[in-house]
């Protein structure tokens, strides 16, 4: 049995989707949805109501207790072999889940199991394979020598890019927005640290299912990650809360190296920190005062691929936003690559955003369609027909 746990803060219409592409996902499978609401403010618990049922259960917190704990409270409930650790503000195909418990069934050894995360034009999310930040690993990455040599097996080991992305592949850290984690393996080394409020505690499980023994996994399968869109990353908190979550990591698991071997990574982590908390009140400090001209975004154009019946309820609610679009009716089994057909002939104005109506659509074929040919300023927006609600990064429509 599988048990998918998914910590929820004020995402609301994020973790609404997410739980569509679970459905279809899950379909055949023997599994329980586990969503642990922490305490948000926008109506969320009201919202989930309509998602509920036997197979999926809803753990209201009465206070914010953090990434960590919240997934915590839910393990101990669960009742799966498996346990997938899901953030709400991803998108899953409908084989992923599959394909991953698959993986690992055939190696008893594994521990946990990631997958290509995909940003929302299309890229691959370079944390779908991360090494173990040592402290000179983690000295290259805030230094930039892993950005400047991202292929170097020494330089480069933080995102390990030089592994392949189209097979499994060992590495270290499995991302928490997608962390398939084997039972008995958690049985054995102990549930996430809720010391990590937030950020790090995929790191530190990770460490510690290498130290017990296991093997973590990189899956070639995909999901849409929007990145971050349940943090404010421009804010004081995040920068406080990313780098004590570095530093509680870096204690816990290296603090008995000499005093000299921890200097460099103290001072990379502190310096990081504060580069990030000038710069943030820098451009408050504009902002304010008024001392530079804000740029105006520039308005995306929608594009709609989709079935006929849907195409003018999308054109109308566009309308009443004051939003340019264009429909284009099709489906996947008719125009299998989506907008790279049309685009091959029309050079659309940018930024625009391309959206599939999932009645016509499969999550996993938009995410084939995106992740074929990324294009910078090309972003997905998928359309559910049945609540007339337009998901993209930026925004909702509704």
């Amino acid at each position: 049995m599988l048990s998918v746990v998914i910590v929820n803060y004020n995402v609301k219409y994020y973790v609404g989707q997410c739980l569509d592409s679970l459905q279809r996902a899950l379909q055949g499978i023997d599994a329980e949805i586990l969503i642990v609401d922490n305490h948000s403010k926008d109506g969320s618990v009201d919202y989930l109501q309509g998602y509920l049922s036997d197979r999926c259960r809803l753990i209201s917190m009465n206070h914010n207790m953090g990434f960590a704990k919240g997934n915590n409270v839910a393990i101990r409930q669960a009742k799966g072999d498996y346990i997938l650790l899901l953030n709400p503000d991803t998108v899953v195909g409908e084989d992923t889940i599959r394909e991953v418990l698959r993986f690992m069934d055939d190696h008893p050894d594994a521990g946990a199991a990631g997958v290509c995360m995909h940003y929302c034009d299309g890229r691959k999310a370079p944390e779908s394979r991360r090494g173990l930040p040592t402290p000179m690993t983690a000295f290259y990455k805030m230094t930039g020598l892993c950005r400047r040599f991202p292929m170097g097996q020494r330089f480069g080991k933080y995102y390990m890019a030089y592994l392949p992305w189209d097979k499994p592949c060992q590495i270290d850290v499995v991302s928490g927005a997608f962390c398939m984690l084997r039972k008995r393996a958690l049985d054995e080394i102990g549930l996430l640290d809720e010391d990590f409020f937030m950020y790090g505690e995929d790191i530190d499980l990770s460490y510690r299912l290498l130290k017990g023994g296991f093997s973590n996994w990189y899956v070639p399968t995909s999901i849409l990650h929007y990145k971050g869109e349940s943090t404010e990353k421009s804010s004081f908190r995040y920068v406080h809360v990313f780098y004590q979550a570095m530093l509680i990591f870096f204690r816990k698991h290296f603090g008995n190296l000499s005093f000299l071997l921890t200097i460099p990574i103290k001072m990379a982590i502190y310096v990081k920190a504060m580069t990030a908390l000038f710069s943030i009140v820098k451009n408050w400090m504009i902002k304010t005062l008024g001392l530079r001209l804000v740029k105006k975004e520039k308005q995306p154009v929608f594009y709609f691929f989709g079935l006929a019946e849907h195409a003018e309820a999308f054109r109308q609610m566009m309308q009443k936003k004051g939003l340019s679009c264009e429909c284009v009716m099709a489906t996947e089994q008719l125009m299998s690559d989506g907008h790279l057909t049309l685009f091959e002939q029309l050079r659309p104005q940018k930024p625009t955003v391309v959206v599939y109506d999932t009645a016509a659509y499969s999550y996993a074929g938009i995410l084939r369609i995106f992740a074929k040919k990324p294009e910078e300023q090309v972003e997905v927006g998928i359309y559910h027909p049945e609540k007339q609600l337009l998901i993209t990064e930026r925004e909702i429509i509704e």
